[in-house]
């Protein structure tokens, strides 16, 4: 596998999708599969998949394709999901709640070590087996803990001080869902959540299906 440093940001927010949908793939039977098959199910172009995979080396075989459980080890040693990362999550709201409850990500190697809330009435509480603590003890916390992903569920103007406790000591990756951009030092991962953005998405598909039936100048 070819070492990879400067990879397309748009080739690196596919892998996931490869990564979940070659896991999916089993469960269905497939073994082998071909570029043209697996790129109509991950809804990407056979060249477009084949240009993607080509940053981290030559994968397939003419005469069968993917095998799907090597092309799946391969994109999971790409993404880092060989090893376990700790993350603490702040914000014990509606949210928060959900997210400590999604079991998807202990299967990939995610753990929350530490819950942090504002609200005494849910501080002291239990969040997915963890006691959800006051978030003025999250910097002790973090000083005890080596975590890697700091997952931010608060307010809009919460955001940012906890975003600076988080990094200032020593979280390296932000997972923000707060509706605010947050400034962190270049040295910091930062992914923003914009849940609305796909129902936007989602929206305009629909809008398209509804003009689309009316025979307008959309192409459709």
């Amino acid at each position: 596998m070819r070492q990879h440093t400067t990879i397309p940001i748009r080739v690196a927010q596919r892998l996931p999708m490869y990564h979940r949908h070659l896991y999916e793939l089993p469960m269905d039977g497939v073994t082998h599969i071909s570029s043209a098959k697996l790129s109509a199910y991950m809804g990407v172009t056979a060249s477009q998949l084949r240009q993607d995979l080509s940053h981290f080396g030559r994968f397939g075989h003419h005469s069968y394709g993917y095998r799907v459980d090597e092309l799946f080890h391969i994109l999971t040693v790409i993404l880092g999901l060989t090893r376990k990362h700790k993350m603490v999550l702040v914000g014990a709201g509606h949210l928060g709640r959900a997210l400590a409850n999604y079991e998807g990500f202990a299967r990939r190697g995610f753990y929350i070590e530490g819950a942090f809330d504002i609200d005494p009435s849910v501080v002291g509480g239990k969040l997915a087996g963890i006691e959800i603590m006051p978030v003025e003890e999250l910097a002790g916390f973090l000083q005890r803990s080596k975590i890697d992903i700091g997952i931010i569920a608060v307010p809009a103007d919460a955001a940012q001080d906890v975003a600076d406790t988080l990094v200032d000591n020593g979280v390296r990756a932000l997972w923000n869902f707060a509706p605010r951009r947050l400034e962190v030092p270049q040295t910091v991962v930062l992914e923003h959540v914009h849940l609305s953005d796909s129902l936007m998405s989602l929206a305009y598909r629909l809008h398209k299906l509804d003009v689309c039936k009316n025979q307008t100048a959309y192409r459709c």
